[in-house]
């Protein structure tokens, strides 16, 4: 007796190739102006390299002898940073527990929780901070209120959703022994949840520090704004140094973020 012949397999060639080629289609007339596509000059690339290329070559060659004026900055962008992640964690703790589904079933309530951080979410950090300034005046302050804002979007919205993708039997179970929705979030839900808000919480300082860089533009304090005055005076040297020692201090937050995060399993 032979043995059975498998069919073969279906192959999606043909369709493959044509959702490769719309996707050609569509990128090559998003580059045409004619028809309200963006302009991407090439000429003006071959024309102005050098000046770029110059600039490059300066970012390669950090001032060490600007170090000792970066430290206060630094430390100021630190303190905005973790000031801003831990009021952003406490207040993200209630935000959270109304927009997830199982630790809030009033949907009205939730939707508008949902709203309102979406609404804080789609307003861009800079513009924050632009309004802060012009409300509060330059200093930290404003940056620390814009972190704050920031912060709350990221981890309310993350970690609503990560509650809402996990299943509660448990809360059924409560809610037939007769427990109230708030003693159940502080005897189920918050306990279960303590990991995903310690991961967004470490990972919202990380944010902070190189979002600080940023604000410090616009006058929200920090390194950013001696960036910004280096960057004025060309001095390119010295915002070769800023962004080395940036990256300096997001590698070290990360690592340590790392460690604390090992120990929270």
């Amino acid at each position: 007796m032979s043995a059975p012949v498998l069919p073969p397999r279906p192959t999606h060639r043909l369709r493959t190739a044509l959702i490769l080629a719309a996707l050609a289609a569509m990128t090559a007339a998003t580059c045409l102006p004619a028809i309200g596509g963006v302009e991407i000059d090439l000429a003006a690339l071959a024309r102005n390299w050098r000046h770029g290329a110059e600039k490059l070559l300066q970012l390669a060659r950090p001032n060490l002898a600007f170090a000792p004026r970066t430290v206060g900055p630094m430390l100021e962008t630190l303190a905005m940073a973790l000031v801003g992640a831990v009021t952003a964690a406490l207040l993200s703790i209630p935000v959270t527990l109304w927009a997830a589904r199982p630790s809030n079933p009033s949907t009205p309530v939730r939707q508008g929780v949902r709203a309102l951080v979406n609404l804080v979410r789609a307003v861009p950090d800079l513009v924050y901070a632009t309004i802060l300034v012009a409300m509060i005046g330059v200093g930290t302050l404003p940056g620390v209120v814009t972190l704050v804002l920031f912060d709350l979007g990221v981890v309310v919205k993350l970690v609503s959703e990560a509650i809402d993708a996990t299943e509660h039997p448990y809360l059924e179970a409560g809610r037939a022994a007769g427990g109230r929705q708030l003693q159940l979030n502080r005897a189920t839900v918050l306990p279960q949840s303590w990991p995903l808000f310690a991961n967004q919480w470490l990972y919202s300082l990380e944010l902070n520090v190189r979002i600080s860089a940023i604000l410090g533009i616009v006058g929200a304090g920090g390194i950013g704004r001696l960036l910004d005055e280096r960057r004025a005076f060309y001095a390119y040297e010295d915002v070769s140094l800023i962004i080395l020692e940036i990256l300096v201090v997001v590698v070290l937050i990360e690592l340590l973020s790392n460690v604390l995060r090992r120990r929270l399993r």
